[in-house]
């Protein structure tokens, strides 16, 4: 019997030391434990979760930077990489549209603001003002002309996601346009930058569990625990609603690639861990990348889908966008009329596109549709101030997973997703490291110029300068703690013929 006390004490510790899953979880629940019996402590602990995202979302331009460069010229054809983006914004509007439908539909039969007979004239604006900062939501023109850098330096320091994206673009183009003969180092020169970053970003991660701990510690001690009984029901609808969500979107990538979301859930359990400790999806991004290339999703789709997601597809927002909105207009008495849902559906679908990167985006996106309605009284929106960061998780969630299975969605229906290496992966049959296909079809743009062996060297067997080069690179190997290394330059996945 000690024996076996012995062995299971330390194959907890193992676990404890080397599983990224086991040390968030044991801080998550640290943090629910500080922050409930000792809450100013708990609330002065959110610097520690704050410091991890600055550090995480340093690192996140220049990581998409390179993969989208990388990807576009190894792909070596950019009318394929247009079609992808137009391929996930069709994607994107759909599934929003879904998200939104499903919320107000929910909303209607569950009621949660139903009873609640809020005199609007009792609620404080002011408080809705301070947590939005006075800011508002860009105009779809503004958000257009925002997307496009007016400085190379200043998308980097700025952080505009698609802004980088756009230069991204334009120096994958010169770069097929060039070809290797011209530009023949500057390639495998971004590709050890993002190799070069994933390290980086694996010694932040060694961070993670102290992050959470402080962000959950704060969450806790700052809002309590009483915000669940005062608002069981909305949040009760917003989370069964997500989850509802979430088993749509585990059927849509059923159908379109024959993968299992709940497998995937699994492969991604310590990303999604850490995103809900966080309250942020942006933490776990550059490892989201990592895992998706690692499924057999090609570069060029994984550069392109993923962050294009994080500011076009907010399936979560729009969860909560739409019940709240019904929420609040019920707490007050007001009776929304079918057009006037439809109204929410149409405002709510422009909104959200703008949501990414702004303070309070949520309220200011609510506010737009109460006005846009012009019933629901403008100071009800404070209504939503005690629970929002309780929604947090749920948004987190859902968004996140709502954009990989878009980066898998729009790779099968391009042709760009090894569904074999997918299965393999998602299955544990096969170490979870990025592919390493070589392309398969070569382009002049992309091919590197012959370079002569040392006179010492063995002989190479000739190729005819037509044939195609299928030989697969060295798998890179995994660490003690089961976490992938970073590629050696140059292997990138192929355009993988789809099995």
């Amino acid at each position: 019997m000690p024996h076996a006390t012995g062995s299971v004490i330390r194959r907890a510790g193992r676990a404890l030391r080397t599983s990224l899953f086991t040390q968030v979880l044991l801080a998550l629940v640290l943090g629910v434990l500080v922050g409930r019996l000792w809450p100013q402590a708990g609330s002065s602990l959110q610097p520690l979760g704050d410091g991890f995202v600055r550090l995480i979302k340093a690192m996140i331009a220049p990581l998409v930077f390179c993969v989208v460069v990388a990807g576009i010229t190894k792909a070596g054809d950019l009318r394929a990489f247009g079609r992808i983006g137009v391929k996930a914004l069709v994607w994107f509007e759909a599934a929003t549209g879904v998200a939104l439908v499903v919320g107000l539909l929910a909303a209607n039969v569950f009621a949660p603001g139903a009873g609640m007979h809020v005199d609007p004239a009792s609620l404080d604006k002011g408080a809705v003002d301070a947590k939005t900062g006075g800011g508002q939501l860009p105009s779809a023109a503004q958000f257009v002309l925002e997307s496009l850098p007016n400085s190379a330096v200043g998308a980097f320091a700025e952080n505009s996601l698609l802004q980088v994206l756009v230069l991204a673009c334009l120096v994958g183009a010169a770069l097929l346009h060039l070809g290797q003969k011209k530009v023949p180092q500057l390639l495998p020169l971004i590709e050890q930058a993002q190799d070069v970053v994933f390290t980086i970003v694996g010694y932040v991660m060694k961070l993670a569990p102290l992050a959470v701990f402080g962000a959950t510690a704060h969450l806790v001690g700052e809002y309590g625990l009483g915000a669940m009984a005062t608002y069981g029901k909305l949040i009760a609808v917003c989370y069964g609603v997500a989850l509802a969500f979430l088993v749509l979107l585990g059927l849509a990538l059923k159908a379109v690639t024959g993968l299992s979301l709940w497998k995937f859930v699994r492969y991604t359990r310590e990303e999604l861990l850490l995103a809900l400790g966080t309250g942020s999806s942006e933490t776990v991004m550059p490892r989201m990348m990592q895992k998706l290339r690692a499924a057999g999703c090609r570069d060029d789709a994984v550069g392109l889908v993923l962050p294009t997601g994080y500011s076009f597809n907010l399936d979560g927002a729009s969860i909560y966008l739409s019940i709240g909105t019904l929420f609040i207009a019920q707490a007050v008495g007001v009776d929304l009329s079918l057009g006037q849902q439809i109204t929410v559906v149409l405002v709510l679908m422009l909104t959200s596109k703008g949501m990414a990167g702004v303070p309070g985006s949520a309220f200011l996106a609510l506010s737009a549709t109460a006005s846009a309605l012009g019933v629901i009284p403008a100071a009800a929106v404070a209504l939503l101030l005690g629970v929002d960061r309780i929604m947090d998780s749920m948004r987190v969630a859902t968004n996140l997973l709502g954009n990989c299975v878009a980066v898998f969605a729009v790779s099968r229906w391009e042709g760009a997703l090894d569904r074999v290496t997918a299965k393999k992966v998602l299955n544990g049959e096969e170490a979870a490291a990025p592919a390493t296909v070589a392309p398969t079809t070569a382009a002049p743009a992309t091919v590197a110029p012959a370079t002569a062996a040392p006179a010492t060297a063995a002989p190479t067997t000739a190729v005819p300068a037509t044939a195609t080069s299928t030989t697969a690179a060295p798998a890179p190997q995994a660490d003690a703690a089961g976490e992938p290394q970073p590629l050696e330059p140059g292997t990138a996945p192929a355009r993988a013929a789809d099995a």
